[in-house]
Protein backbone atom coordinates (compact mmCIF):
# COMPACT_ATOMS: atom_id res chain seq x y z
CA UNK A 1 0.00 0.00 0.00
CA UNK A 2 1.38 3.58 -0.93
CA UNK A 3 2.08 5.98 1.26
CA UNK A 4 -1.28 8.37 1.80
CA UNK A 5 -1.23 11.87 0.07
CA UNK A 6 -3.40 14.64 1.88
CA UNK A 7 -5.64 14.54 -1.11
CA UNK A 8 -7.19 11.25 -0.16
CA UNK A 9 -6.89 12.19 3.37
CA UNK A 10 -9.24 14.68 2.72
CA UNK A 11 -11.30 13.03 0.64
CA UNK A 12 -11.62 10.59 3.51
CA UNK A 13 -12.94 13.00 5.81
CA UNK A 14 -15.40 14.44 3.41
CA UNK A 15 -16.98 11.42 2.16
CA UNK A 16 -17.02 10.61 6.30
CA UNK A 17 -18.46 13.33 7.44
CA UNK A 18 -21.27 12.84 4.67
CA UNK A 19 -22.21 9.86 5.88
CA UNK A 20 -21.66 10.15 9.46
CA UNK A 21 -22.41 13.00 11.90
CA UNK A 22 -19.48 15.10 11.88
CA UNK A 23 -18.68 15.41 15.58
CA UNK A 24 -17.74 11.25 15.25
CA UNK A 25 -15.43 12.10 12.31
CA UNK A 26 -12.12 13.81 14.10
CA UNK A 27 -8.67 15.19 12.69
CA UNK A 28 -7.14 17.22 15.88
CA UNK A 29 -8.90 18.50 19.39
CA UNK A 30 -8.99 16.94 22.71
CA UNK A 31 -11.15 13.35 21.33
CA UNK A 32 -8.64 12.99 18.85
CA UNK A 33 -5.61 13.27 21.54
CA UNK A 34 -7.11 11.25 23.92
CA UNK A 35 -7.64 8.55 21.25
CA UNK A 36 -4.71 8.67 20.25
CA UNK A 37 -3.08 7.89 23.54
CA UNK A 38 -1.89 4.16 24.11
CA UNK A 39 -1.36 2.04 26.93
CA UNK A 40 2.53 2.23 25.50
CA UNK A 41 3.50 6.08 25.64
CA UNK A 42 6.45 5.29 23.22
CA UNK A 43 3.76 5.15 20.31
CA UNK A 44 2.84 8.52 18.38
CA UNK A 45 1.10 7.59 15.49
CA UNK A 46 -0.91 10.29 14.24
CA UNK A 47 -3.46 9.16 11.93
CA UNK A 48 -5.37 11.41 8.97
CA UNK A 49 -8.55 10.63 10.28
CA UNK A 50 -10.74 9.14 13.43
CA UNK A 51 -13.67 8.09 13.46
CA UNK A 52 -15.52 7.83 17.22
CA UNK A 53 -18.24 4.69 16.20
CA UNK A 54 -21.27 4.58 17.96
CA UNK A 55 -22.96 2.30 15.56
CA UNK A 56 -21.74 -0.34 12.98
CA UNK A 57 -23.09 1.83 10.21
CA UNK A 58 -20.54 3.68 11.13
CA UNK A 59 -17.66 1.21 11.48
CA UNK A 60 -18.52 0.28 7.74
CA UNK A 61 -18.32 3.53 6.65
CA UNK A 62 -14.89 3.54 8.11
CA UNK A 63 -14.05 0.56 6.71
CA UNK A 64 -15.67 1.18 2.75
CA UNK A 65 -14.03 4.38 3.00
CA UNK A 66 -10.81 3.53 4.28
CA UNK A 67 -10.52 0.45 1.66
CA UNK A 68 -11.79 2.48 -1.14
CA UNK A 69 -9.13 5.01 -1.00
CA UNK A 70 -6.45 2.66 -0.32
CA UNK A 71 -6.03 4.08 3.34
CA UNK A 72 -4.16 1.91 6.05
CA UNK A 73 -7.21 1.20 8.49
CA UNK A 74 -6.34 0.21 12.33
CA UNK A 75 -8.87 -0.17 15.23
CA UNK A 76 -8.29 1.10 18.58
CA UNK A 77 -10.46 -0.83 21.14
CA UNK A 78 -8.48 -1.03 24.33
CA UNK A 79 -5.37 0.97 23.23
CA UNK A 80 -3.57 -1.89 25.13
CA UNK A 81 -1.41 -3.24 22.47
CA UNK A 82 2.26 -2.87 23.27
CA UNK A 83 3.40 -2.19 19.39
CA UNK A 84 0.62 0.20 19.02
CA UNK A 85 -1.16 -1.62 16.23
CA UNK A 86 -4.58 0.36 17.57
CA UNK A 87 -3.08 3.57 15.41
CA UNK A 88 -1.21 4.47 12.08
CA UNK A 89 0.04 7.21 10.73
CA UNK A 90 -1.87 9.06 8.15
CA UNK A 91 -4.54 6.49 7.83
CA UNK A 92 -7.93 5.77 9.03
CA UNK A 93 -8.72 4.84 13.08
CA UNK A 94 -12.14 3.28 14.05
CA UNK A 95 -12.17 4.43 17.64
CA UNK A 96 -14.61 2.34 19.23
CA UNK A 97 -14.55 3.45 23.06
CA UNK A 98 -18.13 4.83 22.61
CA UNK A 99 -19.69 1.44 22.06
CA UNK A 100 -18.57 0.41 25.57
CA UNK A 101 -21.96 -1.28 26.18
CA UNK A 102 -22.75 -3.85 28.28
CA UNK A 103 -25.70 -6.23 29.14
CA UNK A 104 -26.17 -9.67 31.07
CA UNK A 105 -28.81 -12.01 31.18
CA UNK A 106 -28.74 -13.61 34.42
CA UNK A 107 -30.82 -16.14 32.98
CA UNK A 108 -28.50 -17.75 30.11
CA UNK A 109 -25.26 -16.41 31.90
CA UNK A 110 -24.92 -14.39 28.88
CA UNK A 111 -23.08 -10.80 27.90
CA UNK A 112 -23.35 -9.10 25.36
CA UNK A 113 -20.64 -6.60 24.81
CA UNK A 114 -20.08 -3.71 22.44
CA UNK A 115 -16.73 -3.76 20.88
CA UNK A 116 -14.96 -0.93 22.82
CA UNK A 117 -15.56 -2.48 25.86
CA UNK A 118 -12.60 -3.32 28.66
CA UNK A 119 -12.31 -6.37 30.93
CA UNK A 120 -13.25 -4.33 33.37
CA UNK A 121 -16.64 -2.95 32.12
CA UNK A 122 -17.62 -6.38 31.84
CA UNK A 123 -16.78 -7.83 35.20
CA UNK A 124 -18.91 -4.98 36.69
CA UNK A 125 -21.69 -5.69 35.20
CA UNK A 126 -21.08 -9.16 35.52
CA UNK A 127 -20.69 -8.57 39.42
CA UNK A 128 -23.98 -6.48 39.84
CA UNK A 129 -25.69 -10.23 39.15
CA UNK A 130 -23.64 -12.03 41.37
CA UNK A 131 -21.62 -13.29 38.17
CA UNK A 132 -17.89 -13.32 36.73
CA UNK A 133 -16.32 -13.47 33.47
CA UNK A 134 -13.20 -15.02 32.04
CA UNK A 135 -10.57 -11.98 31.21
CA UNK A 136 -7.11 -12.00 31.39
CA UNK A 137 -5.23 -10.01 34.18
CA UNK A 138 -5.89 -6.05 33.60
CA UNK A 139 -9.10 -4.58 33.34
CA UNK A 140 -8.00 -1.58 31.39
CA UNK A 141 -7.05 -3.88 28.18
CA UNK A 142 -9.80 -4.13 25.36
CA UNK A 143 -12.27 -7.05 26.19
CA UNK A 144 -12.12 -8.10 21.85
CA UNK A 145 -8.61 -7.97 21.52
CA UNK A 146 -7.64 -9.65 24.36
CA UNK A 147 -10.04 -12.43 23.95
CA UNK A 148 -9.81 -12.70 20.22
CA UNK A 149 -5.84 -13.50 20.69
CA UNK A 150 -6.39 -15.98 23.52
CA UNK A 151 -6.78 -14.28 26.82
CA UNK A 152 -4.77 -16.32 29.83
CA UNK A 153 -6.38 -15.27 33.32
CA UNK A 154 -7.19 -16.16 36.54
CA UNK A 155 -9.64 -18.23 35.84
CA UNK A 156 -8.25 -20.16 32.75
CA UNK A 157 -7.77 -23.10 34.65
CA UNK A 158 -11.29 -23.78 35.68
CA UNK A 159 -13.16 -22.00 32.56
CA UNK A 160 -10.81 -22.11 29.86
CA UNK A 161 -9.31 -19.27 27.64
CA UNK A 162 -11.15 -15.82 27.32
CA UNK A 163 -11.40 -17.05 23.70
CA UNK A 164 -13.05 -20.31 24.94
CA UNK A 165 -15.97 -17.98 26.63
CA UNK A 166 -16.92 -16.22 23.49
CA UNK A 167 -20.44 -17.56 22.12
CA UNK A 168 -20.52 -15.51 19.14
CA UNK A 169 -18.63 -12.13 17.57
CA UNK A 170 -20.55 -9.54 15.09
CA UNK A 171 -17.77 -8.33 12.91
CA UNK A 172 -17.40 -5.81 9.76
CA UNK A 173 -15.96 -6.98 7.06
CA UNK A 174 -13.45 -5.44 4.57
CA UNK A 175 -16.50 -4.66 2.16
CA UNK A 176 -18.58 -3.03 4.91
CA UNK A 177 -21.11 -6.03 5.08
CA UNK A 178 -21.66 -7.46 8.94
CA UNK A 179 -22.10 -10.87 9.99
CA UNK A 180 -22.40 -12.57 13.30
CA UNK A 181 -20.15 -15.58 13.49
CA UNK A 182 -21.28 -18.34 15.56
CA UNK A 183 -21.21 -22.28 16.26
CA UNK A 184 -24.16 -22.06 13.82
CA UNK A 185 -23.16 -18.90 12.11
CA UNK A 186 -20.23 -18.75 9.44
CA UNK A 187 -18.47 -21.31 11.76
CA UNK A 188 -15.47 -20.99 9.99
CA UNK A 189 -15.22 -17.57 10.75
CA UNK A 190 -15.93 -18.11 14.49
CA UNK A 191 -13.07 -20.94 14.75
CA UNK A 192 -10.88 -18.17 13.25
CA UNK A 193 -11.21 -15.15 15.64
CA UNK A 194 -10.93 -17.00 18.44
CA UNK A 195 -7.64 -17.35 18.73
CA UNK A 196 -6.32 -15.85 15.17
CA UNK A 197 -7.13 -12.20 16.39
CA UNK A 198 -8.80 -9.15 14.89
CA UNK A 199 -7.44 -9.94 11.50
CA UNK A 200 -10.78 -10.49 9.73
CA UNK A 201 -12.54 -7.65 10.49
CA UNK A 202 -13.99 -5.20 13.09
CA UNK A 203 -15.57 -6.68 16.07
CA UNK A 204 -18.48 -4.50 17.24
CA UNK A 205 -19.77 -6.95 19.84
CA UNK A 206 -19.92 -10.29 21.36
CA UNK A 207 -21.44 -12.92 23.46
CA UNK A 208 -20.15 -14.02 26.38
CA UNK A 209 -20.13 -16.85 28.77
CA UNK A 210 -20.91 -15.66 32.06
CA UNK A 211 -20.22 -17.96 35.20
CA UNK A 212 -20.75 -18.62 38.93
CA UNK A 213 -17.94 -18.53 41.19
CA UNK A 214 -19.11 -18.20 45.31
CA UNK A 215 -16.15 -19.14 46.50
CA UNK A 216 -13.75 -16.57 44.79
CA UNK A 217 -9.77 -16.33 46.92
CA UNK A 218 -7.42 -14.55 45.03
CA UNK A 219 -4.76 -11.76 46.63
CA UNK A 220 -0.84 -11.24 46.38
CA UNK A 221 2.17 -13.54 48.27
CA UNK A 222 5.38 -11.65 48.00
CA UNK A 223 8.78 -13.34 49.08
CA UNK A 224 12.32 -11.39 49.76
CA UNK A 225 14.96 -12.40 46.86
CA UNK A 226 17.24 -14.62 49.24
CA UNK A 227 13.82 -17.22 49.22
CA UNK A 228 13.32 -16.73 45.37
CA UNK A 229 15.56 -19.83 44.25
CA UNK A 230 13.98 -22.36 47.02
CA UNK A 231 10.49 -21.09 46.35
CA UNK A 232 10.87 -20.99 42.38
CA UNK A 233 12.31 -24.53 42.96
CA UNK A 234 8.98 -25.63 45.28
CA UNK A 235 6.57 -23.95 41.84
CA UNK A 236 7.98 -26.10 39.52
CA UNK A 237 5.19 -29.14 40.09
CA UNK A 238 3.14 -26.59 41.18
CA UNK A 239 2.16 -24.24 38.33
CA UNK A 240 1.07 -26.65 35.72
CA UNK A 241 -0.37 -29.33 38.18
CA UNK A 242 -2.37 -27.71 40.57
CA UNK A 243 -6.30 -28.53 40.18
CA UNK A 244 -8.71 -26.49 37.90
CA UNK A 245 -9.85 -23.99 40.56
CA UNK A 246 -6.19 -23.39 41.40
CA UNK A 247 -4.56 -20.90 38.77
CA UNK A 248 -1.00 -19.05 39.56
CA UNK A 249 0.77 -16.12 38.43
CA UNK A 250 3.98 -15.62 39.34
CA UNK A 251 7.05 -13.84 38.60
CA UNK A 252 9.34 -10.60 39.41
CA UNK A 253 8.58 -7.05 40.76
CA UNK A 254 10.57 -4.68 42.88
CA UNK A 255 9.22 -4.62 46.57
CA UNK A 256 8.49 -1.98 48.05
CA UNK A 257 11.59 -1.84 49.97
CA UNK A 258 13.23 -1.46 46.51
CA UNK A 259 14.81 -5.03 46.28
CA UNK A 260 13.59 -7.67 43.50
CA UNK A 261 11.23 -10.14 45.10
CA UNK A 262 9.22 -13.06 43.76
CA UNK A 263 5.65 -13.03 43.68
CA UNK A 264 2.73 -14.91 43.25
CA UNK A 265 -0.74 -14.31 42.68
CA UNK A 266 -2.97 -16.74 43.01
CA UNK A 267 -6.74 -17.36 42.64
CA UNK A 268 -9.05 -19.81 43.72
CA UNK A 269 -12.34 -20.48 41.88
CA UNK A 270 -14.54 -22.39 43.92
CA UNK A 271 -18.24 -23.94 42.64
CA UNK A 272 -19.52 -23.80 46.16
CA UNK A 273 -19.28 -22.09 49.35
CA UNK A 274 -18.03 -25.03 50.46
CA UNK A 275 -15.18 -25.43 48.46
CA UNK A 276 -13.85 -22.22 50.34
CA UNK A 277 -11.94 -23.83 52.95
CA UNK A 278 -10.22 -25.96 49.90
CA UNK A 279 -9.16 -22.89 48.77
CA UNK A 280 -8.04 -21.22 52.02
CA UNK A 281 -6.00 -24.51 52.46
CA UNK A 282 -4.47 -24.40 48.55
CA UNK A 283 -3.90 -20.51 49.28
CA UNK A 284 -2.18 -21.32 52.39
CA UNK A 285 0.21 -23.80 51.19
CA UNK A 286 1.90 -21.34 48.60
CA UNK A 287 1.84 -18.73 51.55
CA UNK A 288 4.06 -21.28 53.65
CA UNK A 289 7.10 -21.75 50.92
CA UNK A 290 9.28 -19.59 52.18
CA UNK A 291 8.55 -16.45 55.14
CA UNK A 292 6.99 -14.35 52.60
CA UNK A 293 7.45 -10.39 52.94
CA UNK A 294 3.81 -10.46 52.25
CA UNK A 295 0.88 -12.78 52.29
CA UNK A 296 -2.36 -11.08 51.47
CA UNK A 297 -4.89 -14.05 50.09
CA UNK A 298 -8.87 -13.93 51.03
CA UNK A 299 -12.02 -13.75 49.37
CA UNK A 300 -11.86 -11.26 46.33
CA UNK A 301 -13.84 -9.60 43.77
CA UNK A 302 -12.62 -9.68 39.97
CA UNK A 303 -12.94 -6.45 39.70
CA UNK A 304 -10.50 -5.63 42.50
CA UNK A 305 -7.71 -8.51 40.98
CA UNK A 306 -7.75 -6.50 37.63
CA UNK A 307 -7.47 -3.19 39.51
CA UNK A 308 -4.81 -4.36 40.95
CA UNK A 309 -2.56 -4.60 38.09
CA UNK A 310 -3.80 -1.37 36.45
CA UNK A 311 -2.54 0.09 39.40
CA UNK A 312 0.91 -1.53 38.66
CA UNK A 313 1.05 -0.65 34.74
CA UNK A 314 -0.55 2.43 34.26
CA UNK A 315 -1.16 4.35 30.77
CA UNK A 316 1.40 6.53 28.97
CA UNK A 317 4.74 4.60 30.10
CA UNK A 318 7.05 3.54 27.36
CA UNK A 319 7.10 0.11 26.68
CA UNK A 320 8.73 -2.57 25.61
CA UNK A 321 7.19 -6.24 25.90
CA UNK A 322 8.71 -9.87 24.73
CA UNK A 323 7.64 -13.12 25.09
CA UNK A 324 8.47 -17.32 24.96
CA UNK A 325 6.31 -19.97 25.88
CA UNK A 326 8.07 -22.44 28.56
CA UNK A 327 7.02 -25.72 29.00
CA UNK A 328 7.86 -25.44 32.92
CA UNK A 329 10.11 -24.19 35.24
CA UNK A 330 13.30 -26.39 34.53
CA UNK A 331 16.61 -25.48 35.90
CA UNK A 332 17.98 -23.35 32.98
CA UNK A 333 14.72 -21.36 33.26
CA UNK A 334 14.85 -21.23 36.55
CA UNK A 335 18.48 -19.57 36.24
CA UNK A 336 17.51 -17.26 33.35
CA UNK A 337 14.80 -15.88 35.77
CA UNK A 338 16.85 -15.06 38.12
CA UNK A 339 19.62 -13.63 36.77
CA UNK A 340 17.28 -11.19 34.99
CA UNK A 341 15.29 -10.16 38.05
CA UNK A 342 18.33 -9.49 39.83
CA UNK A 343 19.07 -6.73 37.38
CA UNK A 344 14.94 -5.26 36.68
CA UNK A 345 15.81 -2.32 34.67
CA UNK A 346 13.64 -0.02 36.04
CA UNK A 347 10.98 -0.45 39.60
CA UNK A 348 8.47 -0.40 37.12
CA UNK A 349 9.58 -3.44 34.93
CA UNK A 350 8.58 -7.14 35.45
CA UNK A 351 8.39 -10.44 34.63
CA UNK A 352 4.97 -12.17 34.79
CA UNK A 353 4.37 -16.11 33.91
CA UNK A 354 0.70 -17.31 33.26
CA UNK A 355 0.06 -20.71 33.63
CA UNK A 356 -1.83 -22.75 31.05
CA UNK A 357 -3.27 -25.56 32.63
CA UNK A 358 -7.04 -27.33 33.71
CA UNK A 359 -9.95 -26.78 31.22
CA UNK A 360 -7.63 -24.46 29.06
CA UNK A 361 -5.43 -27.45 28.17
CA UNK A 362 -8.32 -30.00 27.71
CA UNK A 363 -9.60 -28.07 24.90
CA UNK A 364 -8.24 -29.55 21.28
CA UNK A 365 -5.36 -27.47 19.42
CA UNK A 366 -7.51 -27.33 16.46
CA UNK A 367 -10.91 -26.86 18.14
CA UNK A 368 -10.13 -22.79 17.86
CA UNK A 369 -7.34 -21.06 15.84
CA UNK A 370 -5.42 -20.65 19.53
CA UNK A 371 -2.47 -23.61 18.73
CA UNK A 372 -1.07 -24.57 22.23
CA UNK A 373 -2.87 -26.40 24.64
CA UNK A 374 -0.35 -28.25 26.16
CA UNK A 375 0.18 -27.54 29.69
CA UNK A 376 2.89 -24.49 29.89
CA UNK A 377 3.60 -20.60 31.27
CA UNK A 378 3.60 -17.75 28.99
CA UNK A 379 5.75 -15.28 30.25
CA UNK A 380 5.84 -11.78 29.90
CA UNK A 381 9.20 -10.10 29.86
CA UNK A 382 8.15 -5.93 30.74
CA UNK A 383 10.21 -3.33 30.36
CA UNK A 384 8.55 0.03 31.61
CA UNK A 385 10.03 2.68 31.46
CA UNK A 386 9.80 6.98 32.15
CA UNK A 387 9.47 8.78 29.03
CA UNK A 388 11.95 11.22 29.61
CA UNK A 389 14.76 8.48 30.85
CA UNK A 390 17.87 8.26 28.91
CA UNK A 391 18.35 4.52 29.64
CA UNK A 392 16.00 3.49 27.88
CA UNK A 393 18.10 1.40 25.29
CA UNK A 394 19.51 -0.56 28.09
CA UNK A 395 15.84 -1.46 28.98
CA UNK A 396 14.75 -2.46 26.00
CA UNK A 397 18.48 -4.66 25.54
CA UNK A 398 17.47 -6.00 28.78
CA UNK A 399 14.21 -7.67 27.81
CA UNK A 400 15.41 -9.00 25.11
CA UNK A 401 18.80 -10.26 26.65
CA UNK A 402 15.97 -12.65 28.43
CA UNK A 403 14.26 -13.12 25.75
CA UNK A 404 17.17 -14.28 23.80
CA UNK A 405 18.73 -16.41 26.63
CA UNK A 406 14.99 -18.21 27.28
CA UNK A 407 15.40 -19.23 23.83
CA UNK A 408 16.64 -23.01 24.37
CA UNK A 409 14.05 -24.29 26.63
CA UNK A 410 11.02 -22.28 25.07
CA UNK A 411 8.25 -24.24 22.57
CA UNK A 412 8.61 -22.59 19.43
CA UNK A 413 6.39 -19.94 19.29
CA UNK A 414 4.79 -17.54 21.36
CA UNK A 415 1.79 -15.71 22.79
CA UNK A 416 0.49 -14.03 19.64
CA UNK A 417 -1.07 -10.82 21.20
CA UNK A 418 2.22 -10.44 22.94
CA UNK A 419 4.34 -10.91 19.63
CA UNK A 420 5.58 -7.56 17.99
CA UNK A 421 5.82 -7.81 13.92
CA UNK A 422 9.21 -8.27 14.02
CA UNK A 423 9.12 -11.99 16.04
CA UNK A 424 8.89 -13.50 12.39
CA UNK A 425 10.01 -16.61 13.50
CA UNK A 426 8.01 -17.33 16.39
CA UNK A 427 5.00 -15.69 14.59
CA UNK A 428 5.29 -18.73 12.35
CA UNK A 429 5.25 -21.28 15.05
CA UNK A 430 2.44 -19.65 17.29
CA UNK A 431 -0.52 -21.33 16.07
CA UNK A 432 0.51 -25.06 15.96
CA UNK A 433 -1.25 -27.43 13.55
CA UNK A 434 -3.73 -24.45 12.52
CA UNK A 435 -1.40 -22.46 10.16
CA UNK A 436 -3.46 -23.36 6.93
CA UNK A 437 -6.49 -23.32 7.87
CA UNK A 438 -6.22 -19.82 9.66
CA UNK A 439 -4.42 -18.36 6.36
CA UNK A 440 -7.55 -20.24 4.44
CA UNK A 441 -9.78 -18.22 6.57
CA UNK A 442 -7.97 -14.42 5.91
CA UNK A 443 -7.49 -15.15 2.31
CA UNK A 444 -11.50 -15.87 2.39
CA UNK A 445 -12.80 -13.08 5.21
CA UNK A 446 -10.05 -10.83 4.12
CA UNK A 447 -8.15 -11.53 0.63
CA UNK A 448 -6.91 -8.13 0.66
CA UNK A 449 -5.23 -8.03 4.08
CA UNK A 450 -7.41 -5.15 5.08
CA UNK A 451 -6.78 -5.97 8.70
CA UNK A 452 -3.66 -6.57 10.97
CA UNK A 453 -4.53 -6.23 14.63
CA UNK A 454 -1.65 -9.33 15.53
CA UNK A 455 0.79 -10.82 13.26
CA UNK A 456 -0.27 -13.65 11.37
CA UNK A 457 2.35 -16.07 9.56
CA UNK A 458 2.81 -15.12 6.04
CA UNK A 459 3.35 -19.00 4.59
CA UNK A 460 1.31 -21.91 5.60
CA UNK A 461 2.40 -25.33 6.91
CA UNK A 462 1.92 -28.70 5.65
CA UNK A 463 -1.25 -29.68 7.51
CA UNK A 464 -4.61 -30.28 5.89
CA UNK A 465 -5.83 -28.23 3.54
CA UNK A 466 -9.28 -27.04 4.64
CA UNK A 467 -10.63 -25.20 2.32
Amino acid sequence: MTAPTDDRITRAIGELRAVISPDRVVTSGPAYDVACALWNGAVVHRPGVLVRAEQNADVAAAVRTAVGLGLPLTVRGGGHDWAGRALSDRGVTVDLSRMRHVSVDQGSLVARVGGGATTADLVAAAEEHGLTAVTGTSGAVGLAGLSLGGGYGPLSGRFGLAADNILSATLVLADGSTVTASADDEPELFWAVRGGGGNFGVVTGMEIRLHRVPALLSGMIMYPWSQAPSVLAALEDVLLGEPDELTVQTGVVTAPDGNPALFLAPTWSGGSDKDRAEGEKALARLSALGQPLVAQVGPARMSDVLAGTDALFPFGRHVRIRTRTLPGLAAGVRSALLASGEVLPTPTSAIALHSLHGAAARVRATDTAFGNRTPHLMTEIIAVWEADDQAAPAHRAWADDLHTTLAPDACPGGYPNLLGPDDSDQITHSYGPNIRRLLDAKRRFDPDNVFNATSLPSEPDSGPDHR
